[in-house]
Protein backbone atom coordinates (compact mmCIF):
# COMPACT_ATOMS: atom_id res chain seq x y z
CA UNK A 1 0.00 0.00 0.00
CA UNK A 2 1.41 3.47 -1.09
CA UNK A 3 2.03 5.82 1.74
CA UNK A 4 -0.33 8.49 2.35
CA UNK A 5 0.40 12.51 2.06
CA UNK A 6 -2.57 14.24 2.82
CA UNK A 7 -5.29 12.79 5.26
CA UNK A 8 -8.30 15.23 4.71
CA UNK A 9 -10.80 15.06 7.78
CA UNK A 10 -14.47 16.07 7.50
CA UNK A 11 -17.00 16.21 10.35
CA UNK A 12 -20.58 16.48 8.68
CA UNK A 13 -23.98 16.90 10.28
CA UNK A 14 -27.22 16.27 8.11
CA UNK A 15 -25.22 17.49 4.96
CA UNK A 16 -26.76 15.40 2.63
CA UNK A 17 -27.19 18.63 -0.44
CA UNK A 18 -23.93 19.17 0.13
CA UNK A 19 -21.62 16.33 -0.25
CA UNK A 20 -22.13 16.46 -3.64
CA UNK A 21 -20.53 19.70 -4.36
CA UNK A 22 -18.00 19.14 -1.72
CA UNK A 23 -16.90 15.94 -2.97
CA UNK A 24 -16.36 17.73 -6.43
CA UNK A 25 -14.36 20.54 -5.21
CA UNK A 26 -11.96 19.19 -3.01
CA UNK A 27 -11.46 16.05 -4.93
CA UNK A 28 -10.06 18.30 -8.12
CA UNK A 29 -8.17 20.32 -5.51
CA UNK A 30 -6.51 16.79 -4.51
CA UNK A 31 -5.83 15.70 -7.68
CA UNK A 32 -4.07 18.34 -8.93
CA UNK A 33 -1.44 17.74 -6.01
CA UNK A 34 -0.56 14.90 -7.52
CA UNK A 35 0.48 12.98 -4.39
CA UNK A 36 -1.53 10.34 -2.67
CA UNK A 37 -4.49 11.61 -0.18
CA UNK A 38 -7.58 10.46 1.84
CA UNK A 39 -10.39 12.20 2.89
CA UNK A 40 -12.35 10.68 5.93
CA UNK A 41 -15.94 12.10 6.52
CA UNK A 42 -17.12 11.31 10.06
CA UNK A 43 -20.90 11.31 10.27
CA UNK A 44 -21.82 12.51 13.72
CA UNK A 45 -24.90 10.85 13.76
CA UNK A 46 -26.68 12.58 10.75
CA UNK A 47 -30.26 11.78 10.60
CA UNK A 48 -30.36 12.58 6.59
CA UNK A 49 -28.89 10.93 3.91
CA UNK A 50 -25.48 11.81 4.60
CA UNK A 51 -23.96 8.67 4.84
CA UNK A 52 -25.58 7.55 2.07
CA UNK A 53 -23.99 10.29 -0.03
CA UNK A 54 -20.92 9.48 1.34
CA UNK A 55 -21.46 6.08 0.27
CA UNK A 56 -22.05 6.69 -3.14
CA UNK A 57 -18.88 9.18 -3.29
CA UNK A 58 -16.87 5.77 -1.77
CA UNK A 59 -17.75 3.47 -4.34
CA UNK A 60 -16.48 5.86 -7.43
CA UNK A 61 -13.56 6.97 -5.97
CA UNK A 62 -11.96 4.40 -3.18
CA UNK A 63 -9.85 7.35 -1.42
CA UNK A 64 -13.17 8.64 0.13
CA UNK A 65 -13.59 7.07 3.32
CA UNK A 66 -15.98 7.49 6.17
CA UNK A 67 -17.04 7.10 9.87
CA UNK A 68 -20.59 6.69 11.70
CA UNK A 69 -21.15 7.70 15.02
CA UNK A 70 -23.79 5.55 16.61
CA UNK A 71 -25.65 9.29 18.11
CA UNK A 72 -24.34 12.88 17.93
CA UNK A 73 -21.42 13.41 19.75
CA UNK A 74 -20.21 17.01 18.73
CA UNK A 75 -17.97 18.45 15.95
CA UNK A 76 -14.65 18.65 18.32
CA UNK A 77 -15.11 15.01 19.07
CA UNK A 78 -16.09 14.26 15.14
CA UNK A 79 -12.85 16.25 14.81
CA UNK A 80 -11.11 14.03 17.06
CA UNK A 81 -11.71 10.78 15.88
CA UNK A 82 -10.95 11.75 11.71
CA UNK A 83 -7.26 12.34 13.31
CA UNK A 84 -7.42 9.63 15.09
CA UNK A 85 -7.77 7.56 12.50
CA UNK A 86 -6.05 9.91 9.55
CA UNK A 87 -2.25 8.11 8.13
CA UNK A 88 -1.27 11.03 5.98
CA UNK A 89 1.84 12.83 6.52
CA UNK A 90 -0.62 16.17 7.16
CA UNK A 91 -3.72 16.08 8.02
CA UNK A 92 -6.27 18.97 6.95
CA UNK A 93 -9.32 19.21 8.72
CA UNK A 94 -12.17 20.84 7.39
CA UNK A 95 -15.77 21.82 7.97
CA UNK A 96 -17.74 19.83 4.88
CA UNK A 97 -20.13 22.94 4.02
CA UNK A 98 -18.15 24.23 2.18
CA UNK A 99 -17.60 27.60 4.24
CA UNK A 100 -13.93 26.03 4.48
CA UNK A 101 -13.10 26.50 0.84
CA UNK A 102 -11.15 23.24 -0.26
CA UNK A 103 -9.01 25.84 -2.46
CA UNK A 104 -6.84 27.26 0.12
CA UNK A 105 -5.11 23.41 0.46
CA UNK A 106 -2.15 24.08 -1.69
CA UNK A 107 -1.53 27.12 0.08
CA UNK A 108 -1.37 25.86 3.31
CA UNK A 109 0.52 22.92 2.22
CA UNK A 110 3.10 25.26 0.88
CA UNK A 111 3.47 26.57 4.12
CA UNK A 112 3.60 23.00 6.07
CA UNK A 113 6.71 22.23 3.24
CA UNK A 114 8.45 26.06 4.73
CA UNK A 115 8.89 23.88 8.26
CA UNK A 116 5.45 24.38 9.77
CA UNK A 117 3.96 21.68 12.26
CA UNK A 118 0.89 23.59 12.42
CA UNK A 119 -0.97 25.93 9.75
CA UNK A 120 -4.03 27.81 11.47
CA UNK A 121 -6.77 29.72 9.06
CA UNK A 122 -8.39 33.11 10.25
CA UNK A 123 -11.85 33.71 8.66
CA UNK A 124 -11.84 37.22 7.52
CA UNK A 125 -14.35 39.63 8.30
CA UNK A 126 -17.68 40.03 6.13
CA UNK A 127 -20.95 41.95 5.67
CA UNK A 128 -22.36 38.59 5.87
CA UNK A 129 -21.32 37.66 9.61
CA UNK A 130 -24.18 38.97 11.55
CA UNK A 131 -22.93 41.48 14.29
CA UNK A 132 -23.83 39.77 17.01
CA UNK A 133 -21.85 36.96 15.89
CA UNK A 134 -18.69 39.40 15.45
CA UNK A 135 -19.39 40.69 18.88
CA UNK A 136 -19.63 37.52 21.05
CA UNK A 137 -16.63 36.22 19.19
CA UNK A 138 -14.49 38.83 19.66
CA UNK A 139 -15.71 38.93 23.64
CA UNK A 140 -14.62 35.12 23.75
CA UNK A 141 -11.18 35.65 22.80
CA UNK A 142 -10.87 38.85 25.17
CA UNK A 143 -11.50 36.64 27.96
CA UNK A 144 -10.63 33.64 27.07
CA UNK A 145 -6.90 35.39 26.40
CA UNK A 146 -6.77 37.07 29.74
CA UNK A 147 -6.13 33.72 31.76
CA UNK A 148 -5.68 31.28 29.28
CA UNK A 149 -2.23 28.68 29.60
CA UNK A 150 -1.32 29.56 26.50
CA UNK A 151 -2.56 32.73 23.58
CA UNK A 152 -5.18 31.75 21.33
CA UNK A 153 -5.47 32.63 18.24
CA UNK A 154 -8.30 35.27 17.90
CA UNK A 155 -10.90 33.91 14.99
CA UNK A 156 -9.08 31.18 14.05
CA UNK A 157 -11.28 27.75 12.69
CA UNK A 158 -11.13 24.35 12.83
CA UNK A 159 -9.85 24.68 9.17
CA UNK A 160 -6.04 23.74 9.74
CA UNK A 161 -3.51 21.72 8.87
CA UNK A 162 -1.38 19.39 10.94
CA UNK A 163 1.63 17.39 10.37
CA UNK A 164 1.74 13.73 11.53
CA UNK A 165 4.25 15.13 14.54
CA UNK A 166 1.61 17.25 15.82
CA UNK A 167 -1.32 14.90 15.41
CA UNK A 168 0.85 12.15 17.25
CA UNK A 169 0.97 14.84 20.54
CA UNK A 170 -2.90 15.75 19.90
CA UNK A 171 -4.12 12.15 20.14
CA UNK A 172 -2.76 11.87 23.63
CA UNK A 173 -5.17 14.24 24.54
CA UNK A 174 -8.15 12.17 26.18
CA UNK A 175 -10.18 15.05 27.44
CA UNK A 176 -13.62 14.59 27.44
CA UNK A 177 -14.34 18.57 26.93
CA UNK A 178 -12.64 19.34 23.97
CA UNK A 179 -11.91 22.70 22.28
CA UNK A 180 -9.39 21.43 19.77
CA UNK A 181 -8.60 25.43 18.78
CA UNK A 182 -7.23 25.51 22.11
CA UNK A 183 -5.55 22.17 22.32
CA UNK A 184 -3.60 22.72 19.11
CA UNK A 185 -2.35 26.09 20.56
CA UNK A 186 -1.81 23.95 23.37
CA UNK A 187 0.35 21.28 21.85
CA UNK A 188 3.07 23.91 20.52
CA UNK A 189 5.12 23.23 17.83
CA UNK A 190 6.10 26.13 15.06
CA UNK A 191 2.89 27.54 14.01
CA UNK A 192 1.80 29.51 11.36
CA UNK A 193 -1.91 31.50 9.90
CA UNK A 194 -3.70 31.88 6.15
CA UNK A 195 -6.44 34.13 6.17
CA UNK A 196 -9.37 32.83 4.20
CA UNK A 197 -12.69 34.49 3.38
CA UNK A 198 -16.05 32.09 3.95
CA UNK A 199 -18.33 31.52 1.15
CA UNK A 200 -22.15 31.99 1.59
CA UNK A 201 -23.27 28.20 2.50
CA UNK A 202 -23.95 26.35 -0.10
CA UNK A 203 -27.60 25.02 1.05
CA UNK A 204 -29.00 23.91 3.96
CA UNK A 205 -28.57 26.57 7.52
CA UNK A 206 -25.74 26.51 10.23
CA UNK A 207 -25.77 24.16 12.80
CA UNK A 208 -23.72 26.22 15.60
CA UNK A 209 -27.48 27.79 17.17
CA UNK A 210 -26.56 30.80 19.85
CA UNK A 211 -27.15 28.76 22.28
CA UNK A 212 -24.83 25.76 21.05
CA UNK A 213 -22.39 28.91 21.01
CA UNK A 214 -22.57 29.97 24.71
CA UNK A 215 -21.93 26.49 25.32
CA UNK A 216 -18.88 25.97 22.94
CA UNK A 217 -17.52 29.21 24.60
CA UNK A 218 -18.09 28.10 28.50
CA UNK A 219 -16.10 24.76 27.17
CA UNK A 220 -13.66 27.17 25.92
CA UNK A 221 -13.10 29.19 28.35
CA UNK A 222 -13.42 26.65 31.46
CA UNK A 223 -10.90 24.40 29.18
CA UNK A 224 -7.95 26.76 29.32
CA UNK A 225 -8.66 29.34 32.03
CA UNK A 226 -9.49 29.74 35.37
CA UNK A 227 -10.93 33.12 35.49
CA UNK A 228 -14.30 32.64 36.40
CA UNK A 229 -13.02 30.92 39.63
CA UNK A 230 -10.76 34.07 40.22
CA UNK A 231 -14.05 36.17 39.10
CA UNK A 232 -15.55 34.47 42.04
CA UNK A 233 -13.07 35.27 44.36
CA UNK A 234 -12.51 38.75 43.57
CA UNK A 235 -16.49 39.54 43.85
CA UNK A 236 -16.61 37.37 47.25
CA UNK A 237 -14.12 39.62 48.54
CA UNK A 238 -15.84 42.97 47.27
CA UNK A 239 -19.30 41.71 49.02
CA UNK A 240 -17.62 41.13 52.02
CA UNK A 241 -15.77 44.33 52.12
CA UNK A 242 -19.21 46.54 51.19
CA UNK A 243 -20.62 44.08 53.48
CA UNK A 244 -17.99 45.67 56.72
CA UNK A 245 -18.28 48.82 55.61
CA UNK A 246 -22.12 48.91 55.09
CA UNK A 247 -22.09 47.22 59.27
CA UNK A 248 -19.70 50.12 60.51
CA UNK A 249 -22.03 52.73 58.71
CA UNK A 250 -25.16 51.23 60.32
CA UNK A 251 -23.43 51.02 63.75
CA UNK A 252 -22.27 54.59 63.46
CA UNK A 253 -26.17 55.62 62.61
CA UNK A 254 -27.07 53.30 65.75
CA UNK A 255 -24.77 54.54 68.42
CA UNK A 256 -23.87 57.57 67.53
CA UNK A 257 -26.48 59.67 65.82
CA UNK A 258 -29.36 57.57 67.65
CA UNK A 259 -31.59 56.98 64.93
CA UNK A 260 -33.49 54.59 65.22
CA UNK A 261 -33.07 52.47 61.51
CA UNK A 262 -35.78 51.00 59.86
CA UNK A 263 -33.53 49.33 57.22
CA UNK A 264 -36.19 46.79 55.80
CA UNK A 265 -35.63 47.24 51.90
CA UNK A 266 -32.08 47.68 52.63
CA UNK A 267 -31.96 44.56 54.26
CA UNK A 268 -33.72 43.04 51.61
CA UNK A 269 -31.52 44.44 48.56
CA UNK A 270 -28.46 43.12 50.80
CA UNK A 271 -30.07 39.64 51.10
CA UNK A 272 -30.99 39.29 47.11
CA UNK A 273 -27.86 40.85 46.42
CA UNK A 274 -25.58 38.24 48.83
CA UNK A 275 -27.74 35.79 47.52
CA UNK A 276 -27.29 35.83 43.43
CA UNK A 277 -23.45 36.27 44.03
CA UNK A 278 -24.08 32.93 45.89
CA UNK A 279 -25.74 31.46 43.08
CA UNK A 280 -23.84 32.78 40.85
CA UNK A 281 -20.66 31.20 42.49
CA UNK A 282 -21.77 28.07 42.44
CA UNK A 283 -22.91 27.80 39.29
CA UNK A 284 -19.17 28.75 37.90
CA UNK A 285 -17.89 25.60 40.76
CA UNK A 286 -20.42 23.64 39.24
CA UNK A 287 -18.89 23.99 35.61
CA UNK A 288 -15.67 23.26 36.59
CA UNK A 289 -17.20 20.28 38.95
CA UNK A 290 -18.98 19.13 35.84
CA UNK A 291 -15.95 18.54 34.07
CA UNK A 292 -14.12 16.60 36.34
CA UNK A 293 -17.48 14.48 36.97
CA UNK A 294 -17.35 14.08 33.19
CA UNK A 295 -13.40 12.90 32.80
CA UNK A 296 -13.12 10.02 35.62
CA UNK A 297 -16.06 8.50 34.24
CA UNK A 298 -13.50 7.74 31.82
CA UNK A 299 -16.29 6.53 28.78
CA UNK A 300 -14.78 6.56 25.79
CA UNK A 301 -14.71 9.59 23.49
CA UNK A 302 -17.09 8.29 20.94
CA UNK A 303 -18.23 5.13 20.06
CA UNK A 304 -18.07 4.01 15.73
CA UNK A 305 -20.96 2.16 13.67
CA UNK A 306 -20.25 1.88 10.46
CA UNK A 307 -16.92 2.57 8.84
CA UNK A 308 -16.21 2.70 5.39
CA UNK A 309 -12.73 1.79 3.63
CA UNK A 310 -10.72 2.56 7.07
Amino acid sequence: MPAINYSIVVPVFNEDSVIDEFCRRLLKVMEGLGKEYEVIFVDDGSADKTFKEIEKWSRKESRVKALRFSRNFGHQIAITAGIDESRGGAVIVMDGDLQHPPELIPEMISKWKEGYHIINTVRQETAEIPLKKKLFSKAFYKIINLDSEVPILSDAADFKLMDRTACEAFKRIREQDRFVRGLTSWIGFRQTQVSYRADARHSGQSKYSFSKMVKFAVNGITSFSTLPLKFVGYMGLFVALASFLYACYALYVRLVLNIAVEGWTSMLVGMLFLGGVQLISIGVLGAYIARIFRQVKNRPLYIIQDRIGL
